[in-house]
């Protein structure tokens, strides 16, 4: 009898950060057969896509929701809301502030991830370890790059090894993957320091009870934009699609400016401005449920400073990077970069024979 031994694919790529970008990239490559290792600093994939769950409730504290414009993204969403990862949300939104409430109107269709945000990025993550060469290494903070005849090589902060790898794709904020780059890529070190990254604050809230209408509004308002100096955006969990059976659960994003000027304050501090900001929308004398847990999660890099054309970097010495962070800090740009660095990095494997 003949046996064939299954080889590793001639080209090995490295992925830092499991996160929106990260995850389409990886996919997109192991897709074509590659063979790819997807590294993360935390214990589930995600980024600012993940959920806080707790035993009253499940609180997105980063993107609430997420449209669709580019092609590809709205096949890759088709797909998501066949199998049940996404649904449309919010359909009813306010725009609020101490002067009132009024309905916000939107055609833009907006979508988030069922039961919890976390869900997209967790399919993402189970798919890419279905594909034959695929490595999913979590709780895993790359903290070193070094150059070798063969390759690049990846070390962790317990000195483990990793590689040789002929790329190393980061998708991670670009003021952590500055110190990695800087000895190596004079290029994309200075695309690094050119993307200062915006803070941004976001508090929690479950209550003991439903909040009452808003002043002249409707009771079953899912999402509030807010006009107000330290809060910008209020979402109400339990009315996400999945979640109908968790009491009032509030997330509370504060607006960056705030976030920077109150960055060092404790958490709880934060969600105590935050809270008092809101009840601030209400009428004095409004009777309002209590909160009975509350908190706040602070994002270092949630946005950049300022955008890019481009949607991604790379060079020929086989250094490369992708995100949110090239554009605005949106679910469908950290898609679409991730993708299309893929492809890029395909297309110039073919070009040099690979």
């Amino acid at each position: 009898m003949i046996t064939t031994e299954r080889k590793t694919p001639p080209i090995e790529i490295a992925v830092v950060g499991a996160g929106m970008a990260g995850l389409a990239c990886a996919n997109a490559l192991a897709a074509k057969g590659i063979a790819v290792s997807l590294f993360d600093k935390a214990r589930g994939p995600g980024g600012r896509m993940s959920t806080k769950r707790l035993a009253q409730a499940e609180l997105d504290l980063g993107a609430q929701a997420f449209t669709a414009r580019d092609p590809a993204f709205q096949r890759a969403l088709t797909t998501w809301v066949e199998r049940g990862l996404v649904a449309r949300w919010p359909s009813v939104s306010y725009q609020a502030s101490p002067n009132g409430w009024q309905l916000h109107h939107d055609t833009q269709a907006r979508y988030t991830g069922v039961p919890r945000m976390s869900a997209i990025n967790r399919y993402l993550a189970d798919t890419f370890q279905a594909h034959a060469y695929a490595s999913l290494q979590l709780e895993t903070r790359i903290d070193a790059l070094q150059r070798l005849p063969n390759g690049w090589q990846l070390s962790d902060a317990d000195g483990t090894r990793f590689g040789p790898y002929q790329y190393v794709v980061f998708t991670t904020p670009p003021p952590q993957t500055l110190p990695l780059v800087a000895p190596w890529d004079t290029i994309l070190a200075d695309a690094c320091r050119a993307r200062a990254q915006r803070s941004c604050w976001a508090a929690w809230a479950i209550l003991d009870g439903p909040l009452p209408a808003p002043p002249g509004g409707l009771n079953d308002w899912q999402m509030a934009r807010i006009e107000h100096t330290a809060l910008r955006l209020v979402s109400r969990n339990q009315t996400k699609p999945g979640r109908e059976q968790q009491p009032e659960s509030l997330s509370l994003l504060a607006h960056l400016d705030w976030s920077e000027t109150h960055l060092k304050q404790s958490p709880s501090a934060v969600a105590d401005s935050l809270w008092a900001a809101f009840i601030a929308l209400y009428p004095d004398g409004t009777a309002l449920p209590e909160r009975v847990a509350c908190g706040a999660h602070r994002w270092r890099y949630a946005q950049p400073s300022a955008t890019d054309t481009r949607l991604y970097l790379y060079n020929d010495n086989g250094l490369a990077m992708c995100g949110d962070s090239f554009t605005a800090s949106r679910v469908e740009s950290a898609w679409c970069s991730g993708t299309q660095l893929a492809q890029a990095l395909v297309d110039r494997s073919v070009q040099m024979g690979l």
